[in-house]
């Protein structure tokens, strides 16, 4: 009779790829071009959480169709050959896919890369536009333009 495996302490298990980025967000903490950096860790922890948001197959890098989604989701959608420049800005034009590496980069350098403005704008969009609750508001023939 087979034997029921139990959860650990935590309940779930932990996704590996937590693991991966931790480490990768530890190397850019300790890289003195960085240290100049105004909250860098709480950066980092935001990047990470929207790399793996993003990172649809699980694999570590954000591939042409998660780009895609991405920027469906942001209200921005791209032709295949736009995605494709996107992540050849990204990558330096060496990889068709990003990695972490790649994307912190990107948001921490000082270009202003595609995918940065319109993360940022993603950020800022949803911090200054609560969008309302409830019916809108009744209009009459006065407040038409």
């Amino acid at each position: 009779m087979a034997t029921a495996r139990r959860p650990s302490a935590g309940g779930q298990r932990r996704d590996p790829r937590h693991e991966r980025l931790d480490a990768i967000n530890q190397e850019f903490l300790c890289d003195p071009k960085f240290s100049d950096e105004e909250d860098l860790e709480e950066k980092l922890a935001v990047f990470k959480e929207k790399y793996m948001e993003f990172d649809l197959n699980n694999q570590g890098e954000i591939d042409l169709m998660s780009v895609k989604r991405m920027m469906e989701k942001m209200g921005a959608p791209k032709t295949h050959l736009e995605l494709k420049k996107m992540i050849s800005e990204v990558t330096g034009g060496v990889s068709e896919t990003i990695s972490y590496q790649d994307f912190v980069n990107v948001m921490l350098g000082k270009r202003s890369a595609v995918l940065k403005l319109v993360m940022m704008f993603e950020g800022k969009a949803n911090e200054s536009n609560p969008k309302p609750s409830g019916p809108p508001p009744e209009r009459d023939i006065a407040s038409l333009p």
